[in-house]
């Protein structure tokens, strides 16, 4: 037999963050303990900031009865002279049975103890005590209550507790509040309980009292709400997902209300009043002609007719927040950006202070420059020596504004204050642009630097960080990656790829690690280059072969990977295939390494003069690509064909075997200077 099931347990209000960072978790933990007692069925998991809701449509009210078999010794072991042995007697000890209820099966051809029992299934009712405690146990949000008498923590104290199962109130207790028939609406609805006569009586009862139990109906509500208020105002909300994810958290019934503050905090950087807004009030900013407007979106909880007091009141409430901004701005405006303190700042034990990080940094950019000063010149239309000067001033401002009263109450603005701290002391701009991209890519798919000149600021700050911790032991092991090294080294190819930096990582890592206490360069080239497998989306074994050529360029692995990813994706591609892997196969004890020197005159068969003269008309050629060369290359596979047709490769004659050797192995050797060709499986 099947029953819906409902399962609701009030709470005071949840925190949004901690419960958003765990829906996912709540949700599979549930699925999981329905398998584990054998009763799964579909479910929905809801929720509102007073409730966590369980919805079965239907559920069986009894598990399935099961079948438990056990397989024991074989006869001949089991009994000697007619009694049981050590062995059987053990048998009927973990079946929780006498020997002589023990029967006899085959089983691999032999004849052996076996055991059966049929376990009757229990009723839900008398499991949904301990599901719900495993299942409320299973909930990790971190910080954790006690309250009252109770032992038992959970991340805000449990108020009510509604389990029922068809019509039935199914009698259980959770951290010492009794299951019951009774529910709570809206607060500005009514504070009393309210009678659930039926689970179908519940949606009713929750829709007149303003609980809009589904956090997806949540959502389009507010959504519908911003899409009314845009055409109604000609304005723009920004739409924060993670914002807006949070305030469907926290609300049960809610309504977007447009409120204003005074035009002159616009004198505020946006990002200041957007952040305040954001991070203390919950707030959604407000665009007007593609800038900040005066006016913001607050989602309220409140079920009213008459919302003035509710706008007037944020109103209130956000005014001495953007005045405290208005104040740590001007004042910061006043000192100026300055490195003073920054030497008490420690940034990890055995690298020093930040001061020590932003010296080691600009020496890194430094270097850097004289490998890209070339394209530096080209882009920014500017010589060496100020170039010096500019890489020198970014990464040296670069923490600054740490200093700074605004980073200080809005860390998350490091960086982009500093920006405009720097823009209003009249600095270049490419040191402001490089003092606000400094981070740039914060993470997979995020915007890169605007430029050359600030993604080498970008790297540098990064090198020192990979290279530094390295130094000292902060190596990421397993998962594990506490000081996010690896999306660091991810941002690092990221850059060089996009603005095709030569990036050849034995001469970097060379030229910095003088810098840094003695460490293992390999273990840090491995790790870089396990991020170039990550990050190329292709078969793994062309990644494989493009490293088997013994590239360490990032930029030119990356290139060379696509160009063979390019090729291989062809239809014709397994057949030209085929006769290359011939090749590779020839060559697997020709050292490549080593010159091999072809003597023209010992050809016997015009096929073996074809090859040759096609070969150095490839390879004594300039390619704009590796896609190209590869094309090339590839287009031998005529020629190879009708050689190996036509030419006896390891013949009697010593000399002319080494010299058909040589000519195979030169084909080959053209390859690994891209890819190893023997290392692609498809």
């Amino acid at each position: 037999m099947q029953k819906p099931l409902l399962i609701e347990i009030g709470v005071e209000e949840l925190p949004a963050i901690p419960l958003l960072k765990t829906l996912t978790s709540i949700e599979k933990s549930w699925a999981d303990i329905l398998k584990e007692y054998a009763l799964e069925s579909e479910f929905k998991f809801l929720y509102t900031p007073r409730r966590l809701v369980l919805l079965h449509a239907n559920i069986a009210t009894k598990q399935e009865e099961s079948i438990v078999e056990l397989f024991g010794p074989p006869l001949p072991i089991a009994f000697k002279e007619g009694e049981p042995t050590q062995a059987t007697l053990s048998f009927a000890s973990k079946c929780g049975v006498k020997v002589e209820e023990l029967e006899h099966t085959l089983k691999g051809g032999k004849e052996i103890l076996h055991y059966k029992k049929i376990i009757e299934g229990r009723l839900l009712v008398d499991l949904l005590q301990e599901m719900l405690s495993k299942w409320l146990g299973s909930m990790s949000f971190g910080k954790m209550m006690r309250w009252g008498s109770s032992s038992e923590e959970f991340i805000r104290p449990l108020r009510w507790l509604q389990v029922r199962l068809g019509d039935d109130v199914v009698p259980l207790s959770l951290y010492g509040v009794e299951s019951s028939n009774l529910t709570y609406v809206h607060r500005m609805i009514d504070f009393e309980p309210r009678v659930v006569i039926s689970i179908n009586d519940y949606h009713d009862i929750l829709k007149e009292g303003a609980v809009i139990l589904n956090p997806k109906d949540r959502k389009a509500l507010i959504e519908q709400q911003f899409d009314a208020i845009e055409a109604q105002h000609n304005i723009l909300i920004e739409r924060d997902e993670a914002l807006l994810d949070e305030v469907v958290a926290i609300t049960e019934y809610p309504t977007a209300l447009m409120g204003s503050f005074d035009e002159r905090f616009l004198e505020l950087p946006p990002e200041v009043i957007i952040t305040s807004m954001k991070e203390h009030q919950r707030y959604f900013a407000l665009f007007q002609a593609g800038h900040l407007s005066n006016q913001f979106i607050v989602v309220s909880n409140a079920k009213t007719s008459d919302f003035s007091k509710v706008i007037a009141g944020n109103e209130r409430v956000l005014k001495p927040r953007l005045a405290d901004g208005m104040f740590f701005y001007y004042n910061d405006l006043r000192r100026g950006l300055s490195t003073n303190g920054l030497e008490k700042i420690q940034f990890m034990d055995g690298l020093g202070s930040l001061k020590d990080k932003i010296e080691r940094e600009a020496n890194i950019a430094i270097r850097l420059l004289h490998i890209y000063d070339e394209m530096l010149q080209k882009d920014t239309r500017k010589q060496s020596v100020e170039l010096a000067k500019l890489l020198n001033r970014a990464v040296f401002l670069s923490k600054a504004d740490l200093m700074s009263e605004m980073v200080y109450e809005f860390t998350e603005l490091q960086g982009l204050m500093g920006h405009y701290y720097a823009k209003a002391m009249g600095e270049d701009s490419l040191v402001c642009d490089a003092i606000k991209e400094q981070y740039m890519p914060i993470g997979d798919g995020t915007a890169l630097p605007s430029s050359i000149f600030c993604a080498i600021v970008s790297i540098s700050i990064k090198l020192d960080t990979i290279i530094g911790l390295f130094s000292v032991g902060k190596i990421p092991t397993g998962s594990k990656d506490p000081y996010a090294l690896r999306r660091a080294v991810n941002g690092i190819i990221r850059m060089v790829v996009h603005f095709d930096l030569p990036f050849h990582l034995n001469d970097i890592i060379d030229m910095l690690k003088e810098g840094y206490a003695p460490f293992d360069t390999h273990a840090l080239k491995t790790f870089i280059l396990e991020r170039v497998n990550k990050l190329s989306l292709v078969n793994p074994s062309l990644i494989n072969a493009v490293l088997a050529s013994g590239e360490m360029d990032i930029n030119k692995l990356f290139k060379k990977i696509n160009a063979l990813d390019t090729i291989v994706a062809q239809e014709d591609f397994n057949e030209r295939f085929s006769t290359f892997k011939r090749v590779a196969n020839i060559s697997k004890d020709i050292r490549l390494d080593s010159p091999l020197p072809i003597d023209t005159t010992l050809f016997a068969h015009e096929a073996e003069v074809k090859l040759y003269n096609h070969y150095i008309q490839i390879t004594s050629k300039t390619y704009s690509s590796y896609h190209e060369e590869l094309e090339a290359l590839f287009g031998l596979k005529e020629t190879l064909d009708r050689y190996f047709d036509e030419v006896m490769v390891n013949v009697e004659d010593e000399a002319i075997k080494i010299n058909r050797l040589h000519t195979v192995a030169s084909v080959y050797k053209s390859f690994k200077n891209i890819a190893d060709i023997k290392e692609i499986s498809i």
